[in-house]
């Protein structure tokens, strides 16, 4: 079925990420399976909220959503009662209650490794920003000066990378590419990457120790909400940096600030922060030396394409009665018969 042939009476797939359009290739991808689509624009550009959220799943009453970062509660997971699977465009998916999902029979699904490409790039761009001082060399001389600080080198330098998922491997191979020594913590390393690249596998407070860039590359969820507290932070090396496009909450961000205004740490780069956008009253404000950007980390034309893609065929697969490749909350809906 061609996508302007769908018919008004065709189950609907509600489109909540705030990149996609009508018209575009997910929108082609779904309405060529047989599905009408449904786009929510977000309340405003920094996302929905869950009120806004979940009067758009009653309006849609959709069996399907490919979903951003809007907040997929109980209470917006059942808003539709034949909601069947919702695909997050993206590695993460702590926006989804992804335990009110499993009971409500709603599959879960993610995108990971589809923008690692993209993460891993801005990373490297951090930590050239932080080590030469880039950001604070162009307000300079805007501003009409012509200062020349120092900077580091990285090349020598040891970036410690906490968790050796798909996104942080390929941190660890372009720190080697460019001559770093690279240390990594993950709960369960992959011992073939390490046999090959000769990253050393370390515990944690050891990452923190060694490091002069540590990078943060994990999950949100309850066991790493501000796993890099004060204590961590004390671990760190007063001259090094601290790097996190993962998630903010991994980040006590005043365990942070009290570190930065101490002098117990070098800098820090954030693209995420605890609550986005950063407040204006936030500490972190308040710092040269802190380095924040909008949550772009993984927002290239080709990431998203690749994570909307996989989200959406992901989605498709489900309602189709298959597996899919990753999922995260297996409901009921992958051992039925597809929704036609």
């Amino acid at each position: 079925m061609r996508a302007d042939d769908a018919r008004d009476d065709a189950p609907c797939v509600l489109v909540t990420t705030a990149y996609l359009q009508s018209g575009g290739e997910v929108d082609q991808l779904l309405r060529d399976a047989g599905f009408r689509t449904f786009f929510a624009r977000p309340a405003d550009r920094h996302g929905a909220d869950e009120r806004s959220l979940r009067s758009a799943v009653a309006r849609a009453a959709p069996v399907g959503v490919v979903a951003g970062t809007d907040p997929f509660t109980a209470d917006v997971l059942a808003a539709s009662p034949g909601l069947r699977v919702v695909g997050r465009c993206g590695a993460g998916y702590d926006n989804v209650d992804v335990a009110a999902a499993a009971r409500l029979g709603i599959a879960v699904t993610h995108s990971p490794g589809a923008n690692r490409i993209a993460v891993a790039e801005h990373v490297l761009g951090l930590l050239v920003g932080c080590a030469r001082g880039i950001p604070q060399s162009v307000a300079d001389v805007r501003a009409g000066g012509w200062s020349q600080p120092s900077g580091r080198e990285l090349a020598g330098a040891t970036l410690g990378v906490v968790g050796l998922g798909s996104i942080g491997r390929t941190v660890a191979r372009l720190g080697l590419a460019i001559g770093m020594r690279v240390v990594g913590h993950d709960p369960l390393p992959d011992r073939a990457f390490l046999a090959e690249t000769g990253v050393a596998a370390l515990s944690l407070d050891g990452v923190l120790r060694e490091a002069d860039f540590v990078t943060l590359h994990l999950a949100l969820d309850a066991s790493t909400r501000h796993l890099i507290d004060g204590a961590a932070l004390r671990r760190m090396r007063p001259d090094a940096y601290l790097i996190n496009t993962a998630r903010g909450g991994i980040v006590d961000e005043q365990a942070l600030a009290d570190a930065l205004s101490d002098g117990r740490l070098a800098g820090a780069a954030l693209d995420v922060t605890e609550r986005e956008p950063l407040p204006p009253d936030s500490p972190l404000r308040a710092f040269d030396n802190v380095l924040v950007t909008g949550h772009i980390a993984g927002a290239t034309a080709e990431a998203r394409s690749r994570s909307s893609l996989l989200a959406a065929r992901q989605v498709l697969d489900v309602l189709a009665g298959r597996t899919p490749e990753h999922l995260v909350a297996p409901g009921p809906a992958t051992a039925r018969a597809g929704v036609r």
